[in-house]
């Protein structure tokens, strides 16, 4: 991987700063040592690994980033693009508001997070829930 001139002044100078974020800083660092053009210091990634204590697998896709999607991107984390599935809604939220209005079961004096989600389950509107799940639910409700 070759950095251009222009890349190499702002890496360096990202590298100087008083006041950058951590991963941006090593990042930078990793591309100005892994630089194979006449300028750069063409560290392997086994001793880019050692000396800034990271896997080499964190130096290739740092450099596979730059090659990819230019240096912003290999500069900055990525987003994650994990999606939350929300266990109850809709209907089943109405269901639930209805269980916690009513009487708690016989034994109980009143209705618990688990006992909530414990009987949603018996009574076939979800699969599974936590008591998590439950409590945020009806913070939404309230």
């Amino acid at each position: 991987m070759d950095l251009t001139e222009a890349e190499r002044t702002e890496l360096k100078s990202l590298v100087r700063k008083g006041k950058v974020a951590a991963h941006k800083r090593l990042h930078a660092d990793i591309l100005l040592k892994a630089d194979i053009s006449d300028l750069g210091d063409k560290w392997p990634d086994k001793q880019i690994s050692d000396v800034f204590g990271i896997s080499i697998r964190t130096v290739a896709r740092v450099r596979e980033r730059l090659v990819t999607g230019g240096l912003e991107v290999a500069l900055n984390r990525t987003k994650s693009c994990r999606t939350k599935r929300c266990v109850i809604e809709g209907e089943n939220e109405a269901h639930l508001i209805a269980l916690t209005c009513s009487d708690a079961p016989e034994g109980h004096s009143r209705w618990t997070l688990r006992l909530l989600g414990q009987y949603m389950v018996d009574l076939g509107y979800v699969e599974s829930v936590s008591h998590e799940t439950i409590r945020q639910t009806l913070k939404k409700m309230n």
